[in-house]
């Protein structure tokens, strides 16, 4: 397992060497969601009974800083690597796709609760947060980073430039984040698009994550805990089978 070791030690140096802005600037960005969304919709937006909304929308900004920073971590390191040709040092020695898989995806796992970490240690300063069910909110903070760190896994193999990573954290990960129930609770919203809420996987790890907290939620906690695995199962196969495929990588 040394060269597991060695890959996921390189790919935390990557990230913390640069920590003001991979995970720094990340907690200040929630900040300012915090302050401008609890100024703005404090008492306009009606969430769980006796949950004000700053206390309602701290878990969703820290589980959204957490998703959104693991899949930056394992794609980012992805596509540079390939861009820069960097990457055929990582092919060359005898690593399997499980010790790639492994080490890439602890290591956005990683990436995504220090910041959603930072996050939460910024904000609890605005209105004290309670916690319902810990053992719920570590649950849905590890697999939504490795559910992200997987997706960014996957983009960073299928994309052969920044334009083409873009495009998929602009058009899949950020409208899936942001319409997940960040910043509302899916019980407020029509029974139409509530339903069509039902099919977003990253609503269940948010109101999952949230249900830790306030110990309430949208759905069942324990469906949504399924769900979210099941979910990552099916990434992490498919991740796997094109690592040991070497698509895109050695061909």
């Amino acid at each position: 397992m040394s060269g597991f070791r060695t890959l996921f030690y390189k790919e935390l140096l990557r990230f913390w060497k640069v920590a003001f802005q991979t995970v720094l600037a990340p907690v200040i960005t929630a900040l300012l969601y915090l302050t401008i969304f609890g100024h703005a919709l404090r008492g306009h937006v009606q969430v769980y009974p006796g949950v004000e909304y700053t206390s309602f929308l701290i878990p969703g900004l820290v589980m959204m800083s957490v998703l959104q920073n693991a899949f930056a971590n394992s794609s980012s390191s992805l596509i540079q690597s390939k861009i820069t040709g960097n990457l055929v040092f990582v092919l060359l020695p005898p690593l399997s796709h499980y010790e790639m898989f492994g080490a890439y995806v602890l290591a956005a796992v990683a990436r995504g609760l220090a910041v959603g970490f930072g996050v939460f240690i910024v904000t609890i300063w605005f209105v004290p947060v309670s916690f319902s069910a810990p053992l719920y909110i570590i649950l849905f903070a590890i697999f939504g980073a490795a559910i992200l760190g997987t997706l960014g896994l996957i983009a960073g193999i299928w994309a052969d430039k920044f334009d083409q990573l873009a495009a998929f954290q602009n058009f899949l990960i950020m409208p899936l984040t942001f319409l997940s129930g960040v910043f509302y609770s899916t019980h407020t919203l029509p029974p139409v698009w509530r339903e069509v809420s039902r099919l977003n996987p990253f609503f269940y790890m948010i109101d999952g994550f949230r249900y830790g907290f306030f110990g309430m939620s949208d759905i069942n906690p324990l469906a949504s805990l399924a769900i979210v695995a099941g979910f990552f199962v099916v990434l992490a196969v498919v991740a796997m089978r094109m690592l040991a495929s070497g698509y895109k990588l050695r061909h």
